[in-house]
């Protein structure tokens, strides 16, 4: 059975309980009340007719009927009593709406308290069918109990009365009843419009989907509502956060979670935010906040998703790693070629001479370079990016040198060697670029010094490129700055940034007396 089937059978079930139990309470309030009410009136007639003095008198007379019958006829019909009977002690009639019944025997057997002096109101069969009665003693002067005053209703017309009641409870039932089918469809059409049309199963399924995503995201994921409570909260976030994994802080406002949040912010202006910095707790983060809607538009909270900063820059530096070495084999596959190329043509020219000087030369010059980086600088990262950078401005016509006075032995083995090579790495790119952007240049550098003397590690590149206005030195580091157009840019000085703010350094900058700039990095060791 579908949902909406189901709600609206639900819904009428429960209704038409409810509507029932009503109706027959009220049925039965309802007939109770005129019962009592009916009674109480028959009884204050009785009590009437039983205290009237020529009522009294006439048990006297030698035909007691023939003055207590008018008198009771007379109050029977302007009471609309059905019928009024006055008798003796002995149950004798002396009055009865048929005549005819006039001294006979009182019938129904209920006499037995008013003899003994009490009133009544009782349910009995009288002579002229089931009635209800009120039964009050004629007490005479000495307080004896002298004779008996009935006074009833037949319960044929109490139904009758009762029945136009439950007619009515029946017709207002109904038509309850059909309002509450319609409110019933109109619910369970609400109902699946603002779940999407979803069937509780296919929720279910939708819900144990969500919670694996959530916990297979390697992102912190904190929602709220429009009160700035949190509703949500995956596992990654509770470890950003610091918090066990099985910390319970669904219902708890945000604010006092991540003091520092703008979820609220965005929960009031509605609009989104990404790739925010921030810092939570002892982690650097880097965060977006949606706003969520609903069906109307109007805003129901917030999402924010959360990843360390670090982790991001570890990426990128991957990243940049993998492009640097696909740079390099490039670069020394288009030289070696061109080396061969040569080669292969002074063969070919029988020019055997000129073909040995080349390689020799070239050997010497790789040899050379190779045996000072594997003699100072040992490190096979290093050394590595080193031959490669050499090989790329090689090709880029862009002298890279190696200050010979350079020595890297004495790292320790603690730091992290990635962190150098991201260091070293994108501020040889840095300053090779700065050079090919001076075209006005045509002994275009890069120099490269590095020493591990005293308590630092000190690396200093510099280059004759374009320079960098003072104005804007102290921006060079934040991420997205750059002079050069182009997407993609201001990333590598942000991530020296970072690497030498990871290894507890500094970065400084100058200008170069020769044009361009002159980077320097300390690393204490």
């Amino acid at each position: 059975m579908k949902l909406q089937t189901k709600l609206i059978f639900i819904i009428c079930s429960l209704l038409a309980f409810v509507i029932l139990s009503l109706g027959g309470i009220y049925y039965y309030v309802i007939t109770a009340v005129l019962e009592e009410q009916i009674g109480t009136r028959a009884l204050k007639i009785a009590e009437t007719v039983a205290s009237m003095p020529e009522i009294r008198e006439a048990f006297d007379d030698p035909d007691p009927s023939a003055v207590i019958q008018p008198i009771a006829e007379r109050i029977r019909t302007k009471t609309d009593a059905e019928y009024i009977v006055i008798g003796n002690r002995e149950g004798i009639r002396y009055s009865h709406p048929v005549p005819d019944r006039i001294g006979k025997e009182m019938v129904g057997g209920d006499n037995g308290p008013v003899l003994e002096g009490k009133s009544i109101v009782s349910k009995a069969v009288g002579s002229l069918g089931p009635a209800l009665r009120g039964k009050v003693p004629i007490i005479n002067d000495n307080g004896a109990v002298m004779g008996i005053v009935s006074v009833g209703f037949l319960m044929e017309d109490i139904n009758h009365i009762t029945d136009v009641y439950q007619s009515r409870i029946e017709l207002i039932s109904l038509i309850v009843l059909a309002v509450g089918l319609i409110g019933s469809v109109v619910i369970a059409r609400s109902v699946r419009r603002s779940i999407h049309g979803l069937e509780p199963e296919e929720i279910g399924a939708l819900y144990t989907e969500k919670q694996a995503i959530l916990e297979s995201i390697r992102e912190g994921i904190i929602a709220v509502n429009r009160e700035g409570v949190i509703t949500m909260a995956n596992r990654y976030a509770l470890q950003l956060l610091q918090l066990p994994e099985n910390a319970g802080i669904s219902g708890l406002p945000i604010e006092e979670i991540i003091p520092n949040t703008r979820l609220n912010e965005v929960v009031r202006t509605g609009k989104a935010e990404f790739d925010s910095e921030m810092l939570i707790g002892d982690h650097e983060v880097i965060v977006n906040r949606v706003p969520t809607t609903d069906l109307s538009g109007r805003v129901t909270g917030a999402v924010s998703s959360f990843r360390s900063k670090s982790e991001l820059y570890r990426l990128a530096e991957e990243l940049s790693q993998v492009r640097r070495f696909a740079e390099t084999l490039r670069a020394q596959t288009h030289e070696f070629s061109n080396k061969l190329y040569v080669i292969s043509g002074l063969i070919q020219l029988e020019s055997y001479q000129e073909a040995v000087e080349l390689i020799s030369r070239e050997t010497s010059v790789h040899q050379n370079l190779v045996q000072f980086i594997m003699r100072e600088i040992p490190d096979p990262m290093i050394g590595g990016l080193l031959i490669g950078k050499y090989n790329h401005a090689h090709e880029l016509k862009v002298a890279f040198e190696i200050d010979h006075e350079s020595s890297f032995k004495d790292i320790p083995i603690r730091m992290d060697r990635g962190l150098l090579v991201t260091i070293i790495g994108n501020l040889a790119d840095n300053a090779m670029e700065a050079v090919l952007a001076c075209d006005s240049r045509s002994d275009k550098y890069v120099k490269l010094f590095m020493t591990d003397l005293g308590d630092d590690l000190i690396i200093e590149c510099e280059d004759n490129g374009i320079g960098i206005p003072e104005e804007i030195m102290s921006s060079v580091f934040e991420k997205g700055f750059s002079t050069k157009e182009g997407e993609h840019r201001g990333i590598g000085l942000t991530l020296v940034h970072h690497a030498v703010g990871k290894l507890n350094g500094y970065v400084t900058i100058h200008k170069n007396p020769a044009g361009g700039t002159i980077f320097t990095v300390a690393i204490p060791k």
